[in-house]
């Protein structure tokens, strides 16, 4: 006999619980999938055309949400991004190296790595 023969195999069975698992609900697929897709592609199409589309009555229209200010803000920050790429572009890799090191010798000594050993 072996230490391992008295060990339970399995999941624990709680009293007053029943055996029974929660099982999930099957979902029921559509016999109408064909109409489905005509449907979806009709409203598609309707949609780009300004027309009703076959289950409301009402044209579907774009609206613009944006304020005047929030137009402006956005033209505002597209212009400063293109700005920005056009400085980053017109410096070289040689010239954005140098500008680096010139920003780190301008720095304290606080931002150094620290020597490990002080014997040497």
């Amino acid at each position: 006999m072996s230490a391992y023969d008295s060990v339970q195999t399995g999941g624990l069975n709680l009293k007053g619980v029943s055996d029974h698992s929660i099982k999930k609900k099957k979902k029921k697929k559509s016999k109408d999938k064909d109409k489905e897709k005509q449907l979806l592609e009709l409203s598609l199409e309707n949609e780009g055309k300004g027309q009703t589309s076959p289950t409301t009555s009402t044209p579907r229209m774009y609206v613009a949400k944006k304020t005047k200010a929030e137009l402006a803000f956005e033209k505002v920050k597209e212009k400063r991004q293109a700005e920005q790429i056009l400085e980053k572009a017109s410096t070289s890799h040689k010239e954005q190296i140098m500008k680096l090191n010139k920003h780190l010798d301008t720095l304290t000594e606080h931002f150094d790595i620290p020597k490990v050993s002080w014997t040497k």
